[in-house]
Order: structure tokens, then sequence, then C-alpha cells
């Protein structure tokens, strides 16, 4: 099960907007901390509210390293929310408090929600009965709908997350979109869906995004908005990923390198790995995984005992927590240290991207417009690159070089 983000304006004040236009990776789990500044009334660019997401795979630490991460940020004075969207009872063990579906306080500067469809289920359809009781585009066909008689299906727990992302920047109208660009009834349908939804959005929040405007406006408003937002993934300092690994499973190790290369596909940055030690772990075998994920910044959370109430503060203040704590700091200030994942080389006529985890046989290379783009396909993501005009041709070839595919242009 994914993860989401959590809204809460009395607990954050004033969150920054996020969109997206590529997938995460599906393949992964993911669970994400929202962390505002010290002063919830600043939100300046210097202090802008953060999101950070841990992803690898199953049992490889995920949970406790998001715990480790909320109680770090917490502990130094930041206000933090744990956000999960799983039934996982471990992080309610770590944290000694009983997490529901609305924002609970586990200590000081430290809350947690846990988001489950059922419950997302309903305040969406209470609005949109609300605003269908103004409009009357159903005929009252929609005040009938009982929510807790609705079925989740299969999908809805990713779908009923991004609504909850609605309350930052109503993300969901990119969706509505989709459905306008490839349907015929959504060609039909979508203007009045739009005043259905606009409608909805401002029972809860003054102001018309869509104030009458026409399709072509709001589509190009909407397309800005999403646009805008979608650089905070881009920018360390509003939005840090982590990979997680247990350093002992070889199978770990590697799925943490495929979601290295899968992030990049999909359009943000890892701004580090953490492993877990384990006294089975020696110097020999830290200095070879940290050569194996380099130049990335590799941190070891230390092994802890959970065999009854964690105290957080003893942990967190072990000088074998300084490494784990100093990367997640400094993650905001990482960006001179990443590795940009597209390097043009105009001299040689060559295009570098930057691919860990994925073998050249798993990559695919497609071209239009005129040579003035490349599609990358890997895994289960795609992305385009707009080549310069120096580097502007046909694919000459292809090679591997250090967890690269360096691609020359004839």
């Amino acid at each position: 099960m994914a993860s989401s983000l959590l809204f809460s304006p009395s607990f954050f004040g004033n969150p920054i907007p996020i969109s997206v236009r590529t997938r995460t990776p599906s393949c992964t789990t993911r669970i994400i901390i929202l962390q505002a500044s010290k002063q919830t009334t600043d939100v300046s660019s210097q202090n802008p509210t953060r999101l950070l997401t841990f992803l690898g795979k199953g049992g490889s630490g995920k949970t406790t390293s998001a715990v480790f991460a909320a109680q770090h940020f917490a502990l130094s004075g930041l206000r933090t929310c744990l956000v999960l969207q799983n039934q996982d009872p471990t992080p309610e063990y770590l944290l000694d408090c009983k997490i529901g579906n609305s924002p609970v306080e586990c200590s000081h500067n430290l809350a947690a929600v846990r988001l489950e469809t059922t419950q997302m289920l309903l305040e969406p359809l209470k609005r949109l009965k609300q605003a269908d009781s103004r409009l009357n585009m159903t005929q009252g066909v929609l005040e009938g709908v009982v929510g807790e008689e609705l079925a989740v299906l299969p999908g809805m727990d990713s779908i009923f997350s991004i609504l909850q992302l609605e309350r930052f920047v109503g993300l969901y109208l990119k969706y509505l979109r989709s459905i306008a660009e490839k349907t015929d009834l959504g060609r039909l349908a979508t203007p009045s869906i739009l005043r259905l939804v606009d409608e909805a959005m401002s029972i809860s929040r003054p102001g018309s995004h869509l104030g009458g405007r026409t399709s072509t406006d709001i589509w190009e408003t909407l397309e800005h908005v999403l646009e805008k937002g979608s650089s905070a993934f881009a920018e360390p300092r509003k939005f840090s990923c982590f990979i997680v690994m247990d350093p002992t499973s070889p199978a770990s190790v590697q799925s943490a390198l495929r979601y290295w290369g899968c992030t990049i596909q999909a359009g943000a940055q890892i701004c580090g790995a953490l492993a877990f030690i384990s006294s089975h772990f020696n110097a020999e075998a830290s200095a070879s995984l940290k050569e194996k994920f380099s130049p990335l910044s590799l941190a070891f959370i230390p092994q802890f005992s959970t065999g009854s109430s964690v105290d957080w503060n003893t942990v967190l203040r072990d000088a074998s927590s300084e490494g784990p704590r100093d990367l997640l700091s400094s993650s905001k200030t990482l960006t001179s240290s990443l590795i940009p994942p597209v390097k043009f080389d105009p001299g040689n006529k060559s295009v570098t991207l930057l691919m860990p985890g994925f073998g050249k046989s798993e990559i695919k290379l497609y071209q239009y417009r005129g040579g003035s783009e490349l599609l990358v396909e890997a895994g289960d993501q795609r992305r385009v690159i707009s080549l310069p005009k120096e580097i502007q041709g046909k694919v000459g070839g292809a090679k591997f070089m250090d967890r690269s595919l360096v691609i020359t242009m004839r």
C-alpha cells in the first residue's frame, strides 16, 4: 500500500502547493513525512514546508526509517507529521501512540495520521452533495448515494490519496483533464464536472479557481498551477527522497539501486541512502556498500531494541545516530552534490543519462519531432528529454558507463 500526504491546516499553517507530472515509481512502497518550519507563520522561500519519502523493498526498514526521521525533525524543533496509508501497526508500536484517520499528537512537535480510503470517501462526497444541492446538476441522484455503503475498488487508494492533495492545489483536476482528452464523454461532460468540482472546492475554501471562464482558459490556468507545483519535486529543500535497504540482503540492495533509477525516471532525485547496520556487517562491507551507491551519501541507522517502548531521546542522542541525522538535516542543501540525471556534451554530440539499477536491454529509446527529443522508457516510466540544437539528430549508438547510458547522436 502506498502512503500519501496529509492536509491539516490547523497543524501546518500554510503548506506549499505540490503537484506531479509523472508517476512516482509504482513498484515501491512509500512512507512520507511532512515537515513544517519552526515558525508555522514562516512561509518564506528559506523555510518552506518539506516533504520526505522513503523507498525500498518490503522488509528493508522504511517504516522504522520514517519514524526515526520524524523523531529527529521533531527533536530539532520542527513541527512534523508522519503520514501512513496502510494498516501496519509498527509505527504505533515505535511511537507508543494510537494512530487514527485524524492527526494525533504523539509527542512534542510530532503528529501522525493514517489515511484510510473508506474514510476519505466521505468528505469529498459530502462536499459534492453540497455543491450539487446548489447547482442541481444530478437532479437529486447524488443525494441518494450513501458514502458508508460505497465499496473500495482496486486503485481507489491512490485516487483518494490524491484527493487529499486537492486541498493544496486541486491536483485531481489533472485526472479530469486526462478524461477529457481521451474520451468523447469526457469532452462533453468535463466543463460541467469542473463547475461542480469548483463549487465543491469553494465550500471548504473561499474563492473560485474557475470563475466562470471558458474551458480553454480553465485548462491553461490548471496547467500553469500543475507546472509550477511539479517543480517542487526537483528541489531537495521542498522534496527529499531516500532509499532504504537491508545491507545484509543482496535483493534489498539491488532493489534500492532500481528504485534510484525509477525515481529519476519519475522526475525526482534521491537525496541519500539509509541502511540498518548489524553486528554481522563489518567495516569492509560498509565501505563496499558506500562505493556501490557512490556518489550518493549513505548513512547507517543503528540497531535499537524494540522489545519495549523505544526511548527516542536516547536513540537519537547516541553518537551512532549522528550520521543518519546529519544526512536527513542536510538533504535540503544537497542540490550541488546531486548527480544531474541528464548531461549534454555538445563537443562529442552525446547525451549521458543516469540510469542506476537498469541494464541496457531494459531501456528503450524513441525519437519524435525530427530528432529534437528523446523519449526514454525504463521500468514503468517514460520521460521526454528535449535536446539542445547542437546535439539534435538521430541516435548513432549507446553504451553503458558507470551506471549511466551514454547516447551518441549523429
